[in-house]
């Protein structure tokens, strides 16, 4: 396996992920859980802005918002397809020219952000990319090195739970026994995802505190029926808000996103 570059699908990742009501609910949950913990750092340091990093910010909304919101944003991904879409975004919204852009893979980034005398960040996001990445562990040590003692990761990663108990409603169960079972190199299911449990595993051993946890698309996909309330997308996005932090509907969100606070003292 090898880390996983969206350049020759840029395109179909664009319209899958963010062209219809999937993707507003994955940006209303994410934006929901990241202005709540924004305004409560901003109460905390009030004379200055964050500085965030976003590693692998593919089309970059939330980069983009956050630049917007004055914030000093640096973000970075492996394809130049995507980023390009994102500081073209950018440039509607008047602050590509206050965004640092770098296009290469996160394990390059260091060398990249050492050369710029960069300073750690106070908020880290990354967002779907444990679950294309060869070594996933290895970005979470990567995340530590470039967070500030107390600083935030905000990470969202493909829950696997969510594939086996969607498949069992559809009746496949002969996917779900085919041990060899993978995603075409087309599609946009991973074909490693990785489970809560351990990537709570890989938190504990770096001393870090999720503060706080949300479902994203906790009911929307498993609706065979889009009948009733499904029929409203703002309804569906008000009840996917709802559910999405409440016990045991998040935990079967297609995605899962942690807020991770890394400790103040070592």
């Amino acid at each position: 396996m090898t880390d996983r570059n969206f350049d020759d699908i840029s395109a179909h990742f664009a319209q899958k992920i963010y062209g219809g009501l999937k993707g507003q609910i994955r940006l209303a949950v994410l934006r929901r859980d990241l202005q709540t913990w924004l305004a409560a750092w901003q109460a905390k340091h009030p004379s200055r802005v964050c500085r965030v990093l976003d590693i692998g910010a593919g089309l970059g909304q939330l980069a983009i918002e956050l630049a917007t919101a004055g914030h000093e944003v640096t973000v970075n991904d492996v394809s130049a397809n995507m980023l390009t879409s994102a500081r073209q975004a950018a440039q509607v919204q008047g602050v590509a020219d206050n965004i640092n852009w770098y296009t290469c893979a996160y394990q390059d980034l260091a060398v990249r952000l050492r050369e710029a005398d960069t300073p750690p960040f106070d908020f880290i996001l990354c967002h779907a990319v444990l679950e294309w990445l060869d070594k996933p562990q290895a970005v979470l040590v990567f995340v530590n090195h470039w967070l500030v003692a107390g600083g935030t990761l905000s990470l969202c990663f493909y829950n696997p739970a969510s594939f086996v108990y969607r498949n069992l409603i559809m009746g496949n169960f002969n996917l779900l026994n085919n041990a060899d079972f993978q995603a075409d190199s087309g599609s946009l299911t991973p074909n490693h995802p990785v489970e809560l449990a351990q990537v709570q595993d890989w938190l504990d051993a770096l001393g870090y505190t999720v503060v706080q946890s949300s479902g994203l698309r906790v009911f929307h996909d498993y609706a065979a029926l889009k009948r009733g309330g499904h029929a409203n997308p703002e309804a569906v996005i008000e009840m996917e808000l709802k559910y999405s932090i409440q016990a045991p509907y998040k935990w079967l969100g297609r995605y899962i996103h942690l807020l991770a606070q890394k400790p103040s003292q070592f």
